[in-house]
């Protein structure tokens, strides 16, 4: 077993764990102890080959599941071309209840055969497939937060895909709330809602402050974009005066475990806001790099005590392996760091060695990191946390799981696909074998 304890630290151990009929982590038990040698007896343990390792599920804090299909195409346009001319095209397409069963019920497993135990979806305004998203995340046992967009603005949203005023989207969010805690088998709450606001360019002030007394009155937390790239963080400081940071705070949705997605270009005060709310930044570094125009400093974020974790930002992103985003995340702070210009002097050509990203680091965002995001004990193996867990295995050419734990996290951070990922079990239901 491989667990991120923190963001500087792993721990590499043997084992033994009794998971409760709920799927909780009842106990756990060191090799060599009698609590292991019984645990190990027991005629319903599960048992692991040598050369495989256990690893806390990864959570994907950003993810847009309508463009599944569109993942890896048209990524060389600029972000608001793409939106415009590809994206809400694609989203339309939702109004269809039997194309998003079909496109949903690819995604989810998808995400499990790459570990991704637990995912924050951004569905379509569309509220029957925004609601098959998340039966489907229940069918197939995934740990879903699936958010209903909402988007009004009728300069920056196309006349045919958006709501028709702040109230619409409004009462629309409220259906969807409680159509998701509603559905048969959801009682433990597996699957939850997101207040979704797509970002401030899409939606009125009207919208934003009222999703907000929403949020209050509700408690369902709230995802968003913000600052992430030229454009949408300058659209915001024309239209509000302030970053994006301050403006959400304002309106009221920088609420505890809010999840901001990408700000590449929060500054001081917006990190200190973030952190003051016990919000969140989901940093999607692929993503990054075709569409925000810089590099979030990860770095400064943990520094400061923002919560932090991976998202894939399909279809922005083109891979659905939080695995390659925490590579990518690793590899662009490396960049950041060092700088990329070779007609700079080595001295002033990067943000210097403090900002780069320790593989354990990265190995915490894609862990433990995303789920702290959301408010969540998952990400972890240790008593009393829902069992949510992959199998690595180190049988392949590609990958070894010997050594100490840090070389251990760095193999699997360089290394780790679906290839190498056995068996996904969610609240202690294994539900990719």
């Amino acid at each position: 077993m491989l667990d991120p304890l923190a963001p500087d630290r792993v721990a590499l151990a043997e084992i033994a764990l009794r998971i409760d009929a709920d799927g909780t982590i009842a106990e756990r038990a060191e090799a060599g102890s009698a609590a292991y040698a019984a645990l190990s007896a027991d005629a319903h343990a599960l048992h692991l080959d040598p050369a495989d390792l256990l690893l806390p599920g990864l959570t994907d804090l950003h993810i847009h599941a309508p463009q599944w299909p569109q993942r890896g195409a048209a990524l060389d346009r600029p972000l608001a071309q793409w939106l415009a001319a590809h994206t809400f095209p694609l989203e339309q397409r939702y109004a269809d209840l039997a194309y998003a069963e079909s496109v949903y019920g690819e995604l989810v497993p998808a995400l499990l055969a790459q570990g991704t135990t637990t995912a924050l979806y951004f569905a379509t305004l569309h509220e029957p497939a925004s609601l098959a998203l998340a039966r489907t995340c229940l069918a197939h046992g995934q740990r879903g937060f699936v958010g209903l967009v909402a988007m009004d603005h009728p300069e920056l949203c196309p006349p045919q895909y958006r709501h028709p005023d702040a109230a619409a989207a409004i009462a629309a969010t409220r259906r969807f709330i409680d159509a998701v805690r509603a559905l048969p088998g959801n009682a433990a709450g597996l699957v939850q809602p997101v207040i979704t606001p797509r970002f401030i360019p899409a939606c009125t002030d009207a919208l934003l402050a009222g999703l907000a007394r929403l949020a209050a009155e509700t408690g369902v937390r709230v995802q968003t974009h913000a600052s992430e790239s030229d454009w949408e963080h300058a659209h915001v400081l024309a239209r509000c005066g302030c970053t994006d940071t301050e403006a959400l705070d304002r309106f009221g949705l920088l609420r505890r475990h809010a999840v901001l997605a990408h700000g590449n270009f929060l500054d001081v005060q917006d990190l200190a806001r973030i952190a003051a709310r016990e919000a969140a930044v989901a940093h999607c570094p692929i993503s990054n790099a075709f569409f925000a125009d810089s590099v979030l400093p990860v770095r400064a974020l943990l520094d400061r005590g923002v919560n932090c974790g991976l998202g894939t930002d399909i279809a922005g992103g083109f891979s659905p392996s939080i695995f390659e985003n925490a590579r990518a995340a690793v590899l662009s702070a490396r960049m950041l760091a060092s700088g990329t210009d070779p007609g700079r002097a080595p001295a002033a050509r990067g943000a210097g060695a403090a900002m780069r990203l320790a593989f354990t680091e990265a190995l915490w965002l894609a862990t433990r990191g995303g789920a702290q995001a959301l408010g969540l004990s998952t990400g972890q193996l240790a008593p009393g946390t829902p069992f949510d867990a992959i199998e690595l295995s180190g049988r392949g050419p590609v990958l070894r799981l010997d050594g100490p734990a840090e070389a251990v996290a760095q193999r699997i951070v360089c290394h780790a696909s679906a290839a190498e990922i056995g068996r996904v079990w969610v609240a202690g239901t294994c539900v990719k074998a």
